[in-house]
């Protein structure tokens, strides 16, 4: 079997860095680790590709090559993948698709002639066994949540790595919280469903060997869900790990704000590497916070917890909602007021939108006012339900925001606020990669000499050279980030 795994473009968004890459000379921020793990489970005699559109275009011979076609998306992602599947169906080749986009909602792809929904360590094998007897069936599906120990090390080596910027990897599945807006319990449950330590280090071993040096980022949506295990066994064999190795990555991951509540996890985890955190923040509106159920967020100083973390030797990435039923006109300025003071620099602002497979979908059905699908892309002006306040009123508020917040001067602000904060506990050995030495010259070129804020840009690097050094490869990476931000929220 000549099995290709493509995984579909993604459009220009927040998240894409899109316009940040081109410094770095990358093409995409992350690699599929979906289709990674895939390709590994997949039989051992099968001759297996995995095409990436994000890093190079999918061409026909490659289809010709295929006797199956297998692809993974996400919501945001479904206009590429019906076109995709157009293509696909153009050279008679079947189809197997799965991942979030189709198991949230498989009765929209009647064209998909197999699929194999929720996760892969239960209906993969299921689809593979029937495959192998002649007599697949179309859907497979399962409401169990398999060990991920079971999981296999993903084929990092069918990745072509060096036009990442990042690489990734999972420890987890499940969040012990229950948002009203997340899918993430919908489709992975609340228990905290882990790897081993072996696993990890197994995975980490895979992606040393095959040269890569950088960041590494753990998908894990709340990585503190098991704070025990994260003490006692994972973080000291990573920072042994790494310490041998002369700490060749950089570990980004997300938790939740209680992270700043255990000084020695925070301690353990800078210790063993890891240098950015993103923590969904969502609103400073305590009424919205009881609204979603984010009650691990409620009744805390959030500002004080974010400067915790950042003085821990972590630099925050913040996740921010509007649109919440108890959500006044106010709130506008109060999230601007809150991410300034914060110094968060990647501040994600998104309105509210109802996926499926959540408790916020639920409720908003009920109360009829889900109007179509989400688009996936929660940083547009799209809403898929009717909103309390008045939509054009919302729409104006969440243009403000993003308006004030990524113009230069603003967003120079924050970059100056948080290196100053900065206190990395940890000496990291410095690497000069020739990546960076371009992207040095051309946020030169680009942002201090052809674009608008070039004042703010030349306050910034001079500050960060001569005051603090030690963040000068920081100070031009936001830089650049924030140059993405102008560019895909269309400030001037």
């Amino acid at each position: 079997m000549n099995a290709l795994l493509i995984y579909p473009e993604i459009p220009a968004t927040y998240w894409s860095f899109k316009y940040a890459l081109k410094f770095v000379s990358k093409k995409s921020s992350h690699p599929p680790l979906g289709l990674a793990t895939i390709a590994a489970m997949l039989p051992e005699k099968w001759d297996i590709k995995i095409i990436d559109q994000n890093v190079r275009a999918l061409k026909p011979r490659d289809i010709a090559w295929a006797d199956m076609v297998f692809i993974s998306a996400m919501s945001i992602q479904e206009k590429m993948v019906r076109k995709l599947i157009n293509r696909c169906k153009e050279f008679h080749k079947p189809i197997v698709a799965g991942g979030p986009l189709f198991s949230e909602d498989p009765d929209k792809f009647p064209d998909v002639d197999f699929l194999v929904l929720n996760e892969a360590e239960i209906t993969l094998n299921d689809f593979l066994n029937d495959l192998e007897s002649g007599n697949p069936r179309r859907i497979y599906t399962t409401a169990h949540f398999p060990d991920i120990k079971t999981s296999r090390i993903p084929a990092y080596e069918l990745l072509e790595i060096n036009k990442y910027a990042t690489m990734s990897l999972q420890l987890s599945r499940g969040c012990p919280y229950n948002c009203e807006f997340c899918q993430i319990t919908g489709l992975y449950g609340r228990k905290v469903r882990l790897k081993s330590t072996l696993q990890i280090i197994s995975e980490l071993n895979k992606l040393y060997d095959n040269k890569w040096r950088g960041d590494v980022f753990f998908v894990d949506d709340n990585f503190i869900g098991n704070r025990s295990f994260l003490k006692k066994d994972l973080l000291p064999a990573l920072t042994s790990w790494m310490e041998k190795r002369k700490y060749p990555f950089r570990f980004i991951t997300e938790a939740s704000i209680n992270l700043a509540d255990d000084e020695p996890l925070m301690i353990s985890m800078e210790k063993a590497g890891f240098k950015t955190i993103f923590v969904g923040i969502e609103t400073v509106n305590e009424e919205s916070l009881v609204e979603c159920n984010k009650h691990q967020n409620k009744n805390r100083d959030l500002l004080a917890s974010v400067r915790k973390i950042q003085e821990y030797g972590m630099f925050v990435m913040g996740g921010f909602i509007v649109g919440f039923d108890h959500d006044t006109p106010s709130i506008f300025n109060r999230q601007i007021e809150f991410i300034q003071k914060s110094g968060i620099v990647s501040a994600m602002v998104g309105l509210l939108n109802a996926p499926k497979k959540t408790r916020l979908y639920e409720r908003l059905s009920r109360e009829n006012r889900i109007i179509h699908d989400f688009s996936g892309n929660n940083t547009d002006l799209s809403i898929n339900f009717i909103p309390k306040m008045n939509l054009d009123e919302l729409h104006n508020g969440y243009e403000k925001i993003l308006q004030t917040i990524y113009s230069c001067q603003p967003y120079y602000e924050r970059v100056k606020i948080t290196l100053s904060r900065y206190k990395s506990r940890t000496k990291f050995p410095g690497r000069l990669k020739f990546s960076q030495i371009k992207a040095l010259f051309r946020s030169i070129i680009v942002l201090g000499l052809i674009r608008k804020g070039r004042r703010h840009f030349w306050r910034l690097f001079f500050w960060s050279l001569f005051t603090r050094p030690s963040t000068f490869g920081m100070a031009v990476k936001f830089s650049i980030y924030g140059y993405h931000f102008r560019r895909v929220f269309n400030i001037r």
